[in-house]
This record gives structure tokens, sequence and C-alpha cells, in this order.
């Protein structure tokens, strides 16, 4: 598996990838509002959308996002989203090697910590999420959603 960051052409890729990431999503809007938004996604140099290419297949994929910050000797975080590996390529290590190339990137530009979120509750997504480098024990997240969803 080949990682790299994704571009404006991967777009399409990445949507179909999705699929395997939640089984039921809220629609898409319009193609063309997608597409201003992945736009302004690759303008912002805060986001860094990573893609694991076998061949030239997405497979993997993960969103880190570096935030600013006005504490810790004003050192960055990250947030880490939208982790996912097609399920026909699951179990080869691809998920893991996504990660690492986000906290590699994110150590590079001096974030203090990364962190990142999952609503997944089996055992072994969380034992995944720990082995990739992440303790689950350390800081409790909260999450607060509209309640018109």
């Amino acid at each position: 598996m080949i990682i790299r960051k994704l571009r404006a052409d991967d777009l399409e890729q990445l949507l179909k990838l999705y699929q395997h990431l939640h089984s039921e999503d809220v629609a898409l809007p319009q193609t063309d509002i997608v597409q201003d938004i992945w736009n302004d996604i690759l303008a912002n140099s805060g986001y860094h959308y990573f893609g694991g290419f076998v061949g030239n297949n997405l497979v993997s994929s993960c969103v880190l996002v570096i935030i600013q910050n006005l504490t810790r000797s004003c050192a960055p975080y990250g947030l880490i989203e939208n982790v996912v590996t097609h399920t026909e390529h699951r179990g080869r290590g691809y998920g893991k090697a996504i990660l690492a190339r986000a906290l590699e990137v994110a150590w590079s530009r001096s974030c203090y910590k990364v962190m990142l979120l999952s609503g997944r509750k089996d055992p072994a997504t969380l034992k995944f999420y720990e082995s990739a480098g992440f303790d689950g024990y350390d800081k409790r997240g909260f999450i607060a959603k509209p309640t018109s969803l």
C-alpha cells in the first residue's frame, strides 16, 4: 500500500470508500456543493486527508486536522476523524499504517497531542486504536449534537 495526501481528483474514490465507514449515512448534498467543500478542504493547510492505495485503488483513509492553540506554549493539537478501510482490505495493517502517517505529520507540526473519537464499541476496534498508539483511558470524550438530528 502506498500512502499519500489525497488530491482533488481523489474525491470520487474517497466518497466510495466512505460507504465502508457507515452502513447508513445521511445523503450527500448536490455534487457541486460537495465539490466546493472538497475544494475548501484542500485549500486549508490545517486539513490533511491521507489515502492508502493498492494499485490505483483507494483502500484506506483518515483525516487529520491540525488546530492552532493558545495554550501549551501555542503548540497545536490534532484531531483524527473518518478512519476507514475498505471491508475487503481489513486486517492487513492498512488502517494502522494510515494512522501512523497521520501521527507522523502531527508530530512534525509540533502537535502536543492528537485526539481520536470513535463511536464503535466493539472490543476489536478499541484494541485496534490502542495498538495504533491511542490511549482510550487518559481522557474522556464528550459529544453534543443538535436536537434536530
